[in-house]
């Protein structure tokens, strides 16, 4: 997810989003300790996700409390 689309949704579906991408990367952690992923670079791709959805959170926050 770009972070040109995240800007773009409420911080609610933020927060939405982000619970979904936190149950998906347990999952990928959880299914490549049993057996590897054919694409590891999903877990990197999840976190990175995540990191940007919380970034763009924080911004609102900051911005909110500055006004």
């Amino acid at each position: 997810m770009k972070v040109t689309e995240i800007k773009e949704l409420t911080s609610k579906e933020i927060v939405e989003r982000l619970q979904i991408e936190k149950e998906n990367l347990v999952r990928l952690r959880l299914n490549h300790a049993v057996s590897p992923l054919e694409n590891p670079n999903k877990l990197k791709e999840s976190k990175q996700t995540i990191a940007r959805l919380k970034t763009i959170l924080r911004e609102r926050e900051l911005n909110e409390n500055q006004n």
